[in-house]
């Protein structure tokens, strides 16, 4: 990404710097804080409650679902990841995709968002079957994504090769444009320092098609931070939270790398597959 291209946070007003630190969590312990731009170290449910009603824009984010691994075993009796295992190298726990954590995620998502604030979320195929209709309960559900990762990963009664983004609205939305199509092609991350980081294009599109030059943009599940640099590049304001140290650490190292740079130093070039047509 040239620097010339991006949105500099110094580019916003004292007023708009002002109004952003005045939505933030005050209790929460801060690990990156760069004008326009807030990482915290917190439990997403912690972060979502302390967040003032109506003070974020759009949420976009990517839980740490569980859907896979707590209903899809193999024959050998093996899931596909255990997060929270120490031994295994992993960063963060799973949040799971039970109904009363995803009640509670949803009624604070929709407390925190404006009248006309938007939800992306990112699910796999067994969580999105198991709470699609809870999520009407607290959106409007508005279309259903697909990521198409363009190359097949691993697999049992058929590989996968894409994952799911529920778009909703608090009450009404438009976006920014009819041409939006609901199947994305974008490779996933190969080689990536964080576990299931996914690329920057994702939330670029989803911010290209909703998002207005200094909103505020919220990730809870903010992971490497890949959120915060599409609100970046899109003149957007962020804040996001991470129940992982490390992750957070992650965070404020790429975040501060890019602003100063214009280096992703995480993602180093872009996934869109050759001939594809950039969304944003």
């Amino acid at each position: 990404m040239n620097e010339k291209n991006i949105m500099r946070v110094d580019n916003f007003t004292k007023k708009d710097i002002d109004n952003f630190n005045s939505i933030m969590p005050k209790e929460t312990f801060k690990s990156f804080d760069k004008d326009g731009v807030k990482i915290y170290h917190n439990d997403c449910m912690k972060f979502l409650a302390e967040l003032p009603s109506e003070s974020v824009d759009i949420i976009v984010t990517d839980p740490a679902y569980s859907g896979m691994n707590q209903k899809m075993k193999f024959g050998n009796g093996r899931i596909v990841g255990n997060y929270g295992k120490e031994d295994n190298g992993k960063w963060f726990e799973e949040f799971h995709d039970t109904l009363e954590n995803y009640e509670e995620f949803l009624k604070l998502c929709k407390k925190a968002l404006k009248p006309n604030g938007v939800l992306y979320v990112m699910f796999d195929s067994f969580s999105l079957l198991t709470l699609g209709n809870t999520l009407r309960d607290f959106f409007n559900v508005k279309n259903v994504i697909t990521w198409d990762k363009v190359n097949m990963g691993m697999g049992h009664n058929f590989r996968r090769r894409h994952e799911f983004i529920v778009y909703m609205t608090k009450s009404k939305a438009k976006l920014n444009s009819k041409s939006f199509p609901d199947v994305w092609r974008i490779k996933r991350v190969h080689g990536a320092t964080y576990p299931t980081q996914k690329p920057t294009e994702i939330f670029e599109i989803m911010l290209a098609a909703s998002a207005k030059k200094g909103d505020v943009i919220c990730d809870p599940f903010t992971g490497s931070s890949s959120a915060a640099i599409a609100a970046i590049n899109k003149g957007c304001k962020f804040i996001g939270s991470d129940i992982s140290e490390k992750a957070c650490s992650l965070s404020s190292e790429r975040i501060k790398a890019y602003i100063e740079t214009g280096m992703d130093i995480h993602q180093k070039k872009s996934l869109l597959p050759e001939g594809e047509k950039k969304l944003f």
